[in-house]
């Protein structure tokens, strides 16, 4: 009886640790990917090893991994990098994006829509970002990342915004720096006196901590010049958000209402490397202005959404929804998805993310291309009709799937666990 229990162990136990070394993790078969950095579009594999990707190849042999996802008829992504998000929620009164109640907690609204990165779009400044950090940073699952906002006290309103005292860009580039491998950026927004006062602060705040700008401009009578904006102060890799807004008693806009045709000097500041950055929101974005930039062959460098409690109730919704209108405004898919991983990535300067090159981190988004009758409204009620938008399959952060919306991974995990 010994001999024949050494016999079995003596075959079992190699066949055991086959099974628990297998080559791969995860593999993706069957998927159409799309990796703009690598300009890879068509139908491949994906192994994921150890939180990485593993191999990109026309096939990989399914029996080399624990586990294989069923991705035929569908699109495999970088995971997607939503760099105009609020997230800073909390529970303070009046504090609004700034641990406030209008921010969103990133878990529960962006892994079921294929984003992994979300940039918090100035909720904290230098006063409160330890407590962003320590509370939703350090927290979350999603990848966080925030532009500073050049007032001290972050994005908490009214007259808070408007303290020229508390938009300090030595100290802000110094705080920045301090957490450099957090924050990407200096934000500036919601400044209501009719001069550049926090525009110059910001740049100049980017400028000493070598880090990009993001602009949310408007919100002054009398308008400020965009073309001193776009051409005059802002920086080859400083970023124009809300592109397609159109709040003209306060706000210069893209397009020239009255002609209906893009101004010339946008396009011409988008060549000398300005990033136009779409940030939705829940009343920055108009078919009036998005429909004849299009026309007029201008399109985002960047797709965001400005995703906070009133946006996502109202026409912006999520990541997703927004890429669908622009493939109806005439991006092709490849160009959508550019938008919303590997151009993003650069725009922030985190080139580890945003691709499927062997090595990378494992972020991946599995989407759907969804067929029925869809409405794509603005703000204004202005409604265009689409045949198909995307919709979410599967996320994968940093190797790990923390959604499936249809079970097609095997064998399905253990949810009792």
């Amino acid at each position: 009886m010994r001999k024949l229990c050494i016999f079995f162990v003596s075959i079992l136990l190699p066949i055991a640790l086959f099974a628990q070394t297998k080559p791969y993790n995860i593999i993706i078969k069957g998927g159409h990917v799309i990796d703009p950095k690598n300009n890879i579009n068509r139908v491949m594999d994906v192994a994921i090893k150890d939180g990485k990707i593993a191999k990109v190849a026309s096939s990989i042999d399914a029996s080399e991994a624990s586990n294989v996802v069923n991705a035929s008829g569908m699109y495999v992504t970088p995971g997607l990098i939503d760099i105009h998000g609020h997230v800073f929620a909390g529970t303070e009164p009046n504090h609004m994006y700034s641990n406030g109640f209008n921010s969103v907690m990133p878990d529960g609204f962006y892994q079921r829509v294929g984003v992994t990165t979300v940039v918090d779009a100035g909720g904290s400044g230098w006063r409160d970002f330890q407590t962003f950090k320590t509370n939703i940073i350090d927290n979350s699952q999603t990848r966080v990342l925030a532009f500073l906002n050049i007032v001290g006290n972050g994005m908490r309103g009214g007259v808070i915004e408007q303290n020229t005292t508390d938009m300090d860009p030595q100290v802000a580039a110094k705080a920045a720096l301090a957490y450099k491998e957090h924050v990407v950026g200096i934000k500036v927004a919601h400044f209501t006196s009719p001069d550049f006062t926090n525009v110059d602060r910001g740049v100049a705040a980017g400028k000493l901590a070598n880090m990009p700008v993001m602009i949310d401009f408007g919100g002054t009578k009398p308008r400020l010049s965009l073309y001193s904006l776009l051409m005059e102060r802002l920086r080859p890799g400083d970023i124009f958000t809300h592109t397609f807004g159109e709040l003209l008693d306060t706000k210069e806009a893209i397009v020239d209402t009255a002609k209906q045709a893009l101004k010339p000097f946008v396009m011409a500041a988008q060549k000398r490397g300005v990033i136009f950055d779409v940030g939705y929101g829940g009343s920055s974005f108009r078919y009036s202005q998005a429909i004849p930039a299009a026309k007029a062959g201008f399109h985002p460098n960047t797709i965001s959404t400005d995703l906070h409690i009133s946006s996502m109730k109202g026409s912006m919704k999520d990541m997703l929804l927004v890429m669908s209108k622009f493939l109806k405004l005439g991006m092709d898919l490849p160009a959508v998805i550019n938008a919303s991983t590997w151009a993003p990535a650069k725009a922030i300067n985190r080139p580890q993310l945003g691709h499927l090159t062997e090595g990378a981190i494992a972020d991946v988004a599995i989407l759907g291309m969804r067929k029925g009758k869809f409405g794509f409204y603005d703000m204004q009620g202005f409604k265009m009709d689409s045949d198909e938008k995307l919709e979410c399959e599967m996320t994968i952060f940093g190797g790990k799937i923390v959604y499936d919306l249809n079970g097609i991974v095997n064998p399905l995990p253990d949810l009792t666990k």
